[in-house]
């Protein structure tokens, strides 16, 4: 497993670095990450939904087809990105995060049982501690995927959020995991991490006030990806994540189309 990581990232370093191959990808098999965007999307109860207007869908005059739409929609919704400054003044912007901390080898850490069991289960210390015991430290520059299992439930808001209710009154009844904000607090005096992300609404629990763990991981310009598909289909080590958001200039989040790589030795 060691040897297979050590191979993965001076793979991805050479790719990062621009690293001169007749194949800039090894043969792989491509997992999408992202939902789709639709009137089914998720969003904060709070937030605008995603809506596409049809401009135009037809045969002109000189008989080509064109179509066309246009688009509105919270940042905050469906698979994005959150940047730093979403809860940490001063702190970077979707355009400002660095393409090298959006492409990195990712690890994944299943607790899926625990958080089918309690919906407002908050990974902990001794989550990653259990992890780090059977597969090593989690390395330098890797971005982190919490597996909750809740992806599972997409696009069903009862299941997936807690409640089908819309407005400020539904946010009291938002009942989904995420991350203890004493974890988030070890992660960032004691690892190095890129990124983190998790297949649920939100990085702090949906029970949370105050968004702590947002707050303590935006301080440290560590950026988060939320509602992310699929975890299920991803190895524990071995899967390069390239998570690419809309480049909304000074934008607190945004859209995000992320994707993951299992090269052909990892099948």
């Amino acid at each position: 497993m060691f040897v297979k990581l050590k191979s993965l990232l001076f793979w991805c370093g050479a790719l990062i670095i621009g690293c001169s191959q007749p194949h800039p990808f090894p043969a792989g098999r491509w997992i999408d990450l992202s939902h789709d965007f639709s009137a089914e999307t998720i969003y904060w109860p709070t937030a605008e939904p995603f809506k596409l207007d049809t401009v135009l869908a037809q045969r002109t005059s000189a008989r080509f087809y064109y179509a066309a739409n246009n688009f509105r929609a919270a940042e905050h919704g469906g698979t994005h990105l959150d940047a730093p400054i979403h809860f940490a003044e001063g702190r970077r912007t979707v355009d400002q995060i660095p393409l090298e901390q959006l492409i990195a080898p990712a690890v994944v850490i299943d607790v899926s049982e625990k958080a089918q069991a309690d919906r407002d289960y908050q990974i902990s210390v001794e989550d990653f501690a259990a992890w780090e015991i059977r597969y090593g430290p989690i390395p330098d520059k890797a971005i982190v995927l919490l597996h909750t299992g809740y992806g599972k439930f997409w696009p069903d808001r009862l299941k997936y959020l807690g409640t089908e209710k819309r407005g400020p009154d539904a946010v009291a009844e938002l009942h989904f995991p995420g991350l203890h904000p004493e974890a988030a607090r070890w992660l960032v005096a004691n690892r190095q991490i890129n990124a983190i992300g998790l297949d649920t609404p939100s990085i702090d629990y949906g029970q949370s006030k105050l968004f702590e763990s947002h707050q303590i991981l935006f301080e440290r310009n560590i950026p988060a990806f939320e509602n992310v598909a699929h975890l299920e289909q991803l190895p524990t080590i071995g899967a390069l994540v390239v998570a690419l958001p809309m480049k909304i200039k000074g934008g607190s989040g945004g859209p995000l189309r992320i994707v993951a790589l299992m090269p052909g030795e990892w099948k």
